[in-house]
C-alpha cells in the first residue's frame, strides 16, 4: 500500500487526498456532461460539485465522531483532516443535504438535480474507495485465504494478515454502477428514477460487503451501515416506483 503518494520537500501528499481530488475533478466532468445531455446550464456543475464535496466531507466526518470520540476530543483538527475514518452514509447524507438545500434556494427541480448528480456520486465513491485501498485505512475486511486476499503492512491502519480488499470490491461495484446509470440516462428516464437506482444499488452492495468487513454489529446482528443500507433501499425503491407516476402528472398539467 502507499499511504503517501509522493513527497514535495518536507510535505507528504497522502494517497487518499489525491484520490479524493481525482474524484472531485471526474465528478465535475460527469455532472457537466449530464447537464449538457439534458440541455441544462453546464455552469451549474461548479456549484453542484462544490456543495456536494463540502457537504459530503462534513457529513462523513461528523458521523464518525460518535464512534471515535476520544480521538476527536484530543485532537479535533487532526481528526477532521485525517486521511482515514470516513463514514459512507454520513457522506451521502451530508452531500445530498447540501446539494438539495442549494437547489431549493435557487428554485431548481430537486429530483432533476438529484438525477444529474447520481452518476457522479458513483464516480466519487469509486475514487474514494481507491483512496482507502491505497491508504490502507482500516476499511479492509476480515481474514481470508482466497487468492486475491491482501495484507496492508504499511497502511494507516496496518495488518500483516491477508484480508478481503473490501475497498476494491466497493470500487468495482461503484464503477459498474456508474456505467449502468450513464447508459440508463441516455433514455431520458423520469425524474427521480436515477437517484433511486443509485440508492438501491449502493444499498445492496454495501449491505453485502459489510458481511466481510470488521465493523461491529449494532442492532439485531447488523451493523450501522447495514441499517442505513436498508433505509437507502426503501427510499430508492419509493423514488423509482413513484417516478413514472410523477412524470405522468407533470405532463398532464
Amino acid at each position: 500500500m502507499h499511504p503517501v503518494l509522493l513527497r514535495v520537500g518536507d510535505y507528504a501528499v497522502p494517497s487518499f487526498w489525491a484520490a479524493a481530488l481525482a474524484g472531485f475533478v471526474f465528478g465535475l466532468l460527469v455532472i457537466r456532461a449530464e447537464l449538457r445531455r439534458r440541455t441544462l446550464d453546464v455552469r451549474l456543475a461548479y456549484d453542484i460539485t462544490l456543495w456536494a464535496y463540502v457537504g459530503g466531507w462534513a457529513g462523513a466526518r461528523v458521523f464518525m465522531i460518535p464512534t471515535a470520540w476520544n480521538q476527536f476530543s484530543e485532537h479535533p483538527l487532526r481528526f477532521l483532516t485525517a486521511a482515514s475514518g470516513w463514514v459512507w452514509y454520513g457522506g451521502v447524507i451530508g452531500g445530498a443535504g447540501a446539494v438539495l438545500t442549494w437547489a431549493r434556494r435557487y428554485q431548481l427541480s430537486l429530483m432533476t438535480i438529484a438525477d444529474v448528480v447520481a452518476p457522479a456520486l458513483a464516480v466519487g465513491l469509486a475514487f474514494g474507495r481507491l483512496g482507502c485501498q491505497l491508504a490502507g485505512d482500516g476499511d479492509y475486511g476480515v481474514p481470508t485465504d482466497l487468492p486475491w486476499g491482501m495484507s496492508y503492512p504499511d497502511g494507516v491502519v496496518p495488518t500483516a494478515e491477508r484480508v478481503h480488499p473490501a475497498p476494491l470490491y466497493e470500487m468495482a461495484a461503484s464503477a459498474a454502477l456508474f456505467a449502468w446509470l450513464w447508459q440508463r440516462g441516455r433514455h431520458h428516464p423520469p425524474a427521480g428514477s436515477q437517484i433511486g437506482r443509485y440508492l438501491i444499488a449502493t444499498a445492496i452492495a454495501r449491505f453485502a460487503i459489510e458481511f466481510i468487513r470488521r465493523n461491529p454489529a449494532w442492532l439485531l446482528g447488523m451493523t450501522t451501515a447495514q441499517w442505513f443500507s436498508l433505509a437507502s433501499l426503501a427510499l430508492g425503491t419509493l423514488l423509482v416506483r413513484r417516478a413514472p407516476l410523477a412524470a405522468r402528472i407533470a405532463a398532464s398539467r
